[in-house]
């Protein structure tokens, strides 16, 4: 089998020398790109399991590059950055990240998340994807359809989920009624364990409610339980 495949994202050449040198001693396939279009590349000519990448690049940063990773990729992402600001990591994380390092870094901590990701990725990778057994659900004029991935408003307007968005809603209309901790809905997410202060869950529950609260005669359909998370209250049609 070969060895896992590294894709380091960074215009910093000696940060991308110092990761490949770190990761390489490790026994990974690694390759570089300096900008979103030489990723691009690179992930079209490469089998990659995990991109680690800088926000700040030339041209597009780093934030938007994720976003159009998760739309045509389901590979390992860690932001490894010298922003360190809350928003940054909540949007991140929002984004589809599974992990998030700021600079300076200790290599071994490095290693161990990447290792610890990769394994992951690799194990959920090798098995058939899972697939609903029902193409869309309907609830209080709203269609999730799970085939395009998207939310269609009563109006026939259909709205692309990010993939954090669309793990979240699905895992609600397949759970109606039930109470869904933040530790379930992110691990259903974005296969991390939940740790303390991690607001992901909450940024992306903030983000699909704004779709509903655009129609000021739909219900609450995603109620807050204190203390305990988080319940689907849409009225699901047969």
């Amino acid at each position: 089998m070969q060895n896992p495949h590294i894709l380091i994202v960074e215009d910093e050449a000696v940060t991308r020398n110092t990761l490949r040198s770190i990761f390489e001693a490790e026994g990974y396939v690694v390759s570089e790109a300096n900008d979103g279009a030489e990723m691009h590349k690179a992930l079209q000519e490469n089998k990659i399991n995990l991109v680690v990448m800088d926000i700040n690049l030339p041209g597009k940063n780093g934030l938007l590059l994720a976003r159009e990773l998760r739309e045509i990729n389901n590979i390992g992402l860690i932001f490894l950055t010298g922003r360190d600001n809350e928003v940054d990591k909540i949007l991140g994380l929002e984004i589809g990240a599974d992990d998030y390092i700021t600079k300076p870094f200790n290599p071994r901590e490095l290693t161990i998340r990447a290792r610890n990701l990769l394994t992951r990725v690799t194990s959920v990778s090798s098995e058939p994807e899972e697939k609903s057994a029902i193409e869309a659900y309907k609830f209080n004029g709203w269609t999730l359809d799970v085939n395009s991935r998207s939310l269609v408003n009563p109006d026939g307007e259909a709205h692309k989920l990010p993939r954090s968005e669309f793990r979240a809603m699905l895992h609600f209309v397949e759970n109606p009624g039930k109470i869904l901790t933040r530790a379930e809905l992110l691990m259903k997410m974005t296969g991390r364990e939940l740790k303390p202060h991690d607001r992901t869950v909450d940024v992306t529950i903030r983000r699909i409610r704004k779709h509903f609260e655009n129609h000021q005669e739909t219900p609450e359909i995603i109620a807050t339980i204190h203390g305990e998370g988080y319940r689907f209250c849409g009225h699901l049609e047969d």
